[in-house]
C-alpha cells in the first residue's frame, strides 16, 4: 500500500504505473472535533439550538467503509408541532426586517461560513456528500443580493410563508442549500427534512446560521424522518409550499403521500438522471475523452452518462478511450448488492453484441469493479434505459447530427448534456434542440446559482437557480392566500369513470331535440369518439339548451397526436410571427363579437350587455398575450468564471388545460393566449356547466391561421377529462380548476412520467360573480397574475460556453 516505509523508496515513476492510492491529503480534525462535541449523536435543529430528547429512536450513519459516523435523532409527532409552531414565529420575525438587513444577516453568514470552511468539508467527506464550501459561498453570495433586490425588482411579490425543504439520503449538500438559500433569501421561513447522510452538514449549517444571527425559528432541521413523517409535517395549515431534491423514487413517494393536502409540490430529480456526452465529428477529441474519462469514473456521480460518437470519429475515441483508461484502477460499489447487478447488465449488453473497453478483469472483490466502457451498445439495452449504480459508460453511435440528437433525447430524463464540437453553429442548434435543462459546451458539470435551470421530463417540475427559481418561493400581492385542505378518500383507478348523466347519440333527429355541437380535434370540428352527447341546461334549469359531445380518453390522443405535428414548428416560429397570429385571432374574435356575446348569454343567462364586456375584454386578453410574445426572453448571465453563459425560455410542449366556471369565454382565451404565446400547444376542456361559448369559439378559430392541431377544445364531463389528461404521457404539463378532488387526483397520479402542475381549487368560489376561480380573477387580474401564468408556460434552460 502506498504510504508504507516499502513504498517510501519507490520513484514517482513507479508510483505512477501502479496508480495506487496514496495517503489522505487531508485530514478530519475538525468534523471530527464537531461530531465528538456532539458525543456523536445529532438532534434536531429547532427553536434556534440543537436539541436530543433522550426518549427518541436513532438512525446510525455509516461511512464508505462501514464504519460509523453518527447517530441521528428520528422525528416523532411532538417534535413537528414543535417544529412547525418555531418556523410560524421565525417568519414573522424574517418576514418583517427589510431587505437590506436580511441581505446584511446573509453577508454575515458568509463570513461564519468562511471560517469554518474546514469543518464543513470535512463533514461532506465524512458523510459521502459532494459539496466544497467555495461553492456553498458562492451560492450565498448570489441568493444575498437578491435579498437585497426583492423589493426593488419583484414589487408586487411577497414570501408564501414557511416553506418545507426536504431531500433524499443521496442528495447533495449544494442541492439541498440550492433550495433553503433563496426561499430564505425571499424572506420565508424553512423547515429543512434532509435525508440521513445529509443531515450532519444541514445540521452544522443551521448552527451557523445561528452564529451569524438568523431569527430563531427561520430555519429549523428534522432529521430521521420517513415519508409518514414528511407528511404529518406537510398537513399543518402553516406550510405553504413543498420543494423537494434527490431521487425520483422517493419524490414520487413524497407526492403520493401529500396528495390532497392543497399544498404545491415541486420536485428536483437531481439523482440518478441518464444524461448524454455527446461527441461530434468536429471535436477535440483528445480533450473530449479526457473529459468523459473524468465524467464517467473519477467524480462522485450524481448522475449517469451515456457516450454518444459520431461514426466518422469512432474508431480515434475508441483508441484513446483504450489509452487513457489504462492503469485505472478499480472502484468501490454504493453496496455490496450492486455487484451482482453489475455483472448481469454487462452480461446481457454482451450477449447483445456489445464489447467492453476495461484496465483489468473484475476483481473476485465483490464490492469493487473496474471502469467499463460498454461499445456498440442499443438504444433499448437495460444497461442504457436503467443503468446500475457502478462505473458503466455505454457507447453508442450516430451518424449524422440530427440523429445524434434524436438518439439524445430519447431518454426519460432531462436534466444536462455535454456537446463536444469546435463549431459554435452547431453547438448552439445541438443546445437549442437538446430536451435538456442543463448543456455544457466542451464542458461538463459545471454548476453556478446564476444559470437558471428547469427539470425537463422526469428530471423535475421546477426551476432551480437564476432570478427564475425565486418565484416558486413567492406568490402574487394581489392574489389570496392558498386555501388547504384534507385528503379524502378517493379511488384512484375509478376516478372520472363514473355513470354518464343524460345522453344521446349523435344520430338522433335533431329536430326532435336541441342544437347538437361539435368539438375541435385536429384543425375541425368533430363528433366525439364516445358517439354520444350531454346535455346542457339552460339557465335556471329551464330545460335542455344544447348537447355537447362526451369527450374521453380517445379524443384527448387524437387532439395530442394532431397537437405534436405543428408544436415543434409553432415553437420555432419567430416570436414576432406568433404575435401577427395572436392579433389576427383576436381582430377575428372582434368580428364575430355579436354572435360570441350571444352564446354567452345564452349559457350563463347574463345580461347582454355583460356578455358584450366579457368578449370585449377578451379581444383586450389575446391582444396582450400577443404583445408579450417577444418580451419573454432570457440572456447572457454574469458568472464568476470565463466563458459565456446563456439562458434560453423553452415551451413546455403540449399543455392540457381545464378551465373554471367563472367567465367562461375570458379564462378560456386568457389561457389560452398565455399557452401559444410561449410556443406551446393546448389542449382545452371547457367548463362543465358552461361549455357553449367555448364551443362558439370554434368558429373564431377556423377563420384564425393557427395552424391546425395548435389547439384542441374538447368537452365532456370534467372528472373524465381529467383523467385522460393526467394518464396521457405526452402531455407535460396541466393547468387546472376544478374540485379538490381532482386536485388531489392529478398530484398522485402525475407522477409517471412527471407533469408540471399548476392547480386551482374552486369549490368554495363563486363562480358566476366576480369571475374569481381558485384565486384569479379573470376580469380585472393584476399584472403579476399574468406574469405568474406565463411563467408556468415556459420552461428554463442554461447553456455554458467556456473559453480558453
Amino acid at each position: 500500500m502506498a504510504g508504507s516505509s516499502s513504498a517510501a523508496a519507490r520513484t514517482v515513476r513507479d508510483i505512477f504505473h501502479s496508480m495506487e492510492y496514496g495517503p489522505p491529503s487531508a485530514s478530519t480534525a475538525a468534523a471530527q472535533a464537531w461530531l465528538d462535541h456532539h458525543s456523536r449523536a445529532l438532534g434536531m435543529f429547532i427553536e434556534g439550538k440543537l436539541v436530543r430528547p433522550a426518549d427518541r429512536q436513532t438512525r446510525p450513519l455509516t461511512d464508505s467503509k462501514g464504519g460509523t459516523v453518527c447517530s441521528v435523532v428520528c422525528a416523532v409527532d411532538e417534535d413537528i408541532a414543535q417544529c412547525v409552531s418555531s418556523a410560524v414565529g421565525g417568519f414573522e420575525a424574517w418576514s418583517g426586517l427589510s431587505c437590506y438587513q436580511r441581505a446584511k444577516l446573509l453577508l454575515r453568514f458568509v463570513s461564519v461560513v468562511g471560517q469554518h470552511a474546514q469543518c464543513v468539508s470535512e463533514l461532506d467527506v465524512l458523510c459521502c456528500t459532494a459539496g466544497s464550501s467555495s461553492s456553498l459561498v458562492r451560492l450565498v453570495q448570489y441568493f444575498t443580493s437578491w435579498a437585497q433586490l426583492r423589493d426593488t425588482l419583484l414589487p408586487d411579490w411577497i414570501p408564501l410563508g414557511v416553506v418545507t425543504v426536504v431531500a433524499s439520503d443521496d442528495c447533495s449538500l449544494y442541492s439541498l442549500m440550492l433550495k433553503v438559500l433563496p426561499a430564505l433569501a425571499m424572506g420565508n421561513s424553512v423547515v429543512v427534512v434532509p435525508g440521513l447522510s445529509i443531515a450532519p452538514p444541514a445540521l452544522l449549517l443551521a448552527q451557523l446560521f445561528m452564529e451569524a444571527g438568523l431569527p430563531v425559528g427561520a430555519l429549523n432541521v428534522l432529521t430521521g424522518s420517513d415519508a409518514s413523517v414528511i407528511a404529518k409535517v406537510i398537513q399543518s395549515p402553516a406550510v405553504s409550499y413543498v420543494t423537494y431534491s434527490g431521487n425520483k423514487q422517493d419524490g414520487v413517494t413524497l407526492c403520493k403521500a401529500t396528495a390532497g393536502m392543497g399544498v404545491p409540490v415541486s420536485l428536483s430529480v437531481s439523482i440518478g438522471s441518464i444524461c448524454p456526452f455527446i461527441i461530434f465529428e468536429s471535436a477535440d477529441i483528445d480533450s473530449a475523452v479526457d473529459e468523459v474519462i473524468d465524467a464517467a469514473f473519477k467524480k462522485k456521480k450524481e448522475i449517469q452518462w451515456v457516450l454518444f460518437v459520431q461514426e466518422c470519429v469512432w474508431d480515434r475515441v475508441l483508441s484513446r478511450l483504450k489509452i487513457r483508461m489504462e492503469g485505472l484502477k478499480c472502484m468501490a460499489l454504493p453496496s455490496g448488492g450492486d455487484r451482482a447487478l453489475v455483472d448481469a447488465a454487462v452480461q446481457e449488453a454482451q450477449q447483445q453484441g456489445a464489447t467492453l473497453i476495461q484496465p483489468c478483469l473484475a476483481p473476485a472483490n465483490v464490492d469493487q469493479y473496474p471502469p467499463t466502457v460498454l461499445c456498440g451498445v442499443a438504444a433499448s439495452c437495460p444497461c442504457v434505459v436503467t443503468p446500475p449504480p457502478g462505473p458503466l459508460l455505454p457507447l453508442m453511435s450516430f451518424r449524422t447530427h440530427t440523429e445524434g440528437i434524436t438518439l439524445a433525447n430519447h431518454r426519460p430524463h432531462g436534466q444536462a448534456a455535454s456537446i463536444w464540437t469546435e463549431d459554435l453553429t452547431l453547438a448552439l442548434e445541438a443546445a437549442k434542440s437538446l430536451l435538456v435543462g442543463s448543456v455544457w459546451v466542451n464542458s461538463h458539470s459545471f454548476s453556478d446559482p446564476a444559470l437558471p435551470a428547469s427539470g425537463h421530463k422526469d428530471s423535475g417540475s421546477c426551476t432551480d437557480g437564476g432570478q427564475e427559481c425565486l418565484y416558486q418561493y413567492l406568490r402574487p400581492s394581489s392574489s389570496s392566500s392558498l386555501s388547504r385542505s384534507s385528503p379524502v378518500c378517493l379511488d384512484y383507478a375509478t376516478f372520472g369513470t363514473s355513470a354518464s348523466p343524460a345522453v344521446i347519440p349523435v344520430g338522433s333527429d335533431p329536430a326532435s331535440t336541441p342544437k347538437v355541437y361539435q368539438q375541435f380535434v385536429g384543425g375541425k370540428p368533430c363528433k366525439a369518439e364516445s358517439g354520444s352527447s350531454v346535455a346542457v341546461q339552460a339557465p335556471g334549469g329551464n330545460g335542455v339548451l344544447a348537447y355537447c359531445p362526451d369527450g374521453g380518453r380517445k379524443d384527448v390522443r387524437n387532439a395530442v397526436e394532431a397537437a405534436i405535428k405543428v408544436q415543434p414548428g409553432w415553437m420555432t416560429e419567430s416570436p414576432s410571427a406568433r404575435a401577427q397570429s395572436l392579433y389576427s385571432l383576436a381582430k377575428v374574435l372582434e368580428a364575430k363579437r355579436r354572435d360570441m356575446a350571444a352564446s354567452i348569454k345564452a349559457q350563463t343567462g347574463r345580461s347582454l350587455e355583460e356578455a358584450e364586456q366579457e368578449v370585449e375584454l377578451s379581444v383586450a386578453r389575446l391582444s396582450d398575450w400577443a404583445a408579450r410574445c417577444d418580451k419573454a426572453h432570457g440572456g447572457a448571465l454574469p458568472v464568476p468564471q470565463s466563458g459565456s453563459a446563456i439562458s434560453i425560455p423553452e415551451a413546455l410542449g403540449v399543455v392540457g388545460v381545464v378551465l373554471p366556471d367563472g367567465k367562461p369565454l375570458l379564462s378560456m382565451v386568457t389561457v389560452l393566449g398565455a399557452t401559444i404565446a410561449m410556443g406551446n400547444a393546448v389542449v382545452m376542456v371547457p367548463s362543465q356547466k358552461y361549455p357553449l361559448p367555448a364551443l362558439a369559439f370554434v368558429q373564431v378559430l377556423q377563420s384564425s391561421d393557427l395552424p391546425g392541431g395548435l389547439v384542441s377544445i374538447i368537452t365532456g364531463r370534467r372528472d373524465q377529462m381529467t383523467a385522460a389528461l393526467a394518464n396521457h404521457s405526452v402531455i407535460k404539463a396541466i393547468w387546472y380548476w376544478g374540485s379538490t378532488e381532482g386536485c388531489q387526483y392529478l398530484q398522485y397520479t402525475c407522477t409517471s412520467p412527471l407533469k408540471t402542475l399548476w392547480l386551482h381549487s374552486s369549490d368554495d368560489e363563486e363562480e358566476e360573480g366576480g369571475g374569481e376561480d381558485g384565486g384569479m380573477v379573470w376580469t380585472h387580474p393584476h399584472p403579476s397574475l399574468l406574469e405568474e401564468m406565463w411563467r408556468n408556460a415556459v420552461q428554463w434552460k442554461s447553456v455554458w460556453i467556456p473559453t480558453a
